[in-house]
């Protein structure tokens, strides 16, 4: 009896354990031209930088080529004491190479303007300067080439760096003025288009030396005003935003206009122009656009309440001026004054306009004056819808004419009654009452 007989277990009572299947690994081959060792460093992981290509480590040189490394003189031509030195080069079938140094082609040298005692006298005179501290500064530049600092160290007396250059500069660009023709020829000169101002060189020096001089506590206190001016700016933006709306009900409100109206003609009234106070708001939130989209948003938001024919007359009547619908220079003064000019245009239509009305106004009341008396009805009739037609006496009582000229119509049916000898009675007579019926 043993435990598995104590325990009242099978005799074969456990079952074959499986075998954990484990995960293929891919096989990497090892590169050619790479040894076995340097591989297993990397782990299989790529290089990080390119490596050569295995078969240009195969690349075998022609058999007809014999190379060989020999230890040979050689001289450059950037420098000029003709020093000899050594080093290793490649010969290939016993000829060495021939020419320059490979390297003498990265020397590169500045041209440095040479001046004659007679020019130095005519042109290069200065007070503050010497001939000797100038000689010694030209020939400092062109053994230097121009660098400025450690010429500064190499000069015999106390001169800044900003002095050198402004005398190195002021000199040369004398001299290439007198030799020169004309100005246009020496126009295109670095030296020409590009001045030195030492003025501004010094402010710029110190004001990056006080920017570099800062310490931690001021530059978080920089950093502070900074955020809270863009806070402040942020909490400003709705009051901009209302401010610029009122401006545009405003504008929008002083740009309406009425018209009045005649048979067979229409006349407006002066017009109101309208504040560019709304274009100018809605430019602002552009931030950036062109001078001549502004404008055209100022001549249409003027022109907004004219009609299609009075804006071809303000073109026919600049047109007709000889000047052009868009400036060709659009600089802010002739904008402005473009403008203008249209809106002088615009209300010297209208006073046209005004004047037309009134002249066919008053010729209408003369021709029917002219025609009939006062007192006729067709006169009365005129007066009576013209009176309508300016807005006036609308407050009165019309009286028809059939109650104003009833007795004289009477007098007539009575006259003809009465024989040709008999006079009229209608001038003694009292017009009759009206009824009720005759309303």
């Amino acid at each position: 009896m043993d435990a598995k007989d104590i325990l009242g277990l099978p005799k074969n009572s456990f079952p074959a354990l499986e075998k954990k299947s484990r995960p293929h690994k891919e096989s990497q081959r090892k590169p050619d031209g790479i040894s076995r060792e340097v591989y297993a460093l990397t782990g299989g992981l790529p290089a990080l930088m390119p490596a050569i290509d295995a078969a240009h480590l195969k690349k075998r040189p022609p058999s007809d080529e014999k190379i060989t490394w020999q230890w040979l003189p050689f001289t450059s031509s950037a420098r000029k004491d003709n020093l000899q030195l050594y080093h290793w080069v490649r010969v290939v079938n016993g000829v060495p190479p021939t020419g320059d140094y490979s390297f003498a082609k990265y020397n590169k040298s500045v041209d440095i303007i040479k001046y004659t005692d007679e020019e130095y006298e005519k042109y290069l005179t200065d007070p503050m300067w010497t001939k000797e501290e100038t000689d010694q500064l030209f020939d400092l530049c062109e053994r230097f080439d121009l660098r400025f600092v450690v010429i500064a160290d190499r000069f015999p007396s106390s001169r800044t760096v900003e002095e050198l250059k402004d005398r190195y500069y002021s000199a040369s660009r004398a001299i290439l003025i007198a030799r020169a023709p004309s100005s246009g020829n020496v126009a295109a000169h670095p030296l020409m288009k590009e001045s030195y101002n030492v003025k501004q060189e010094i402010e710029r020096k110190r004001a990056l030396s006080m920017v570099l001089s800062q310490t931690r506590q001021q530059e978080r206190r920089d950093e502070e005003v900074l955020v809270e001016a863009k806070r402040i700016a942020e909490l400003r933006m709705p009051a901009k935003a209302a401010e610029e709306s009122q401006l545009a009900i405003a504008s929008n409100s002083g740009a309406e206009v009425t018209e009045r109206t005649i048979p067979d003609e229409t006349v407006s009234p002066l017009m109101v122009v309208p504040d560019n106070a709304a274009t100018l708001a809605s430019l602002r939130t552009l931030h950036v656009y062109l001078r001549t989209y502004a404008l055209d948003q100022m001549v249409q938001a003027a022109s907004s309440s004219a009609g299609l024919r009075t804006i071809k007359r303000v073109e026919q009547t600049l047109q007709d001026l000889g000047i052009n619908l868009k400036p060709r220079v659009p600089t802010k003064a002739v904008c402005a004054e473009h403008l203008e000019l249209r809106k002088e245009i615009l209300t010297l239509l209208n006073l046209q306009k005004q004047v037309q009305y009134k002249e066919t106004e008053g010729s209408s009341f003369r021709d029917a004056s002219y025609g009939e008396t006062p007192g006729t009805p067709k006169v009365r009739n005129l007066v009576f819808h013209m009176r309508l037609h300016r807005g006036g006496d609308q407050d009165r009582t019309f009286i028809p004419d059939s109650m104003s000229y009833g007795a004289e119509r009477v007098g007539k049916k009575d006259h003809k009654r009465k024989g040709p000898g008999a006079p009229s009675p209608s001038a003694h007579k009292r017009p009759r009452k009206m009824k009720a019926s005759d309303l």
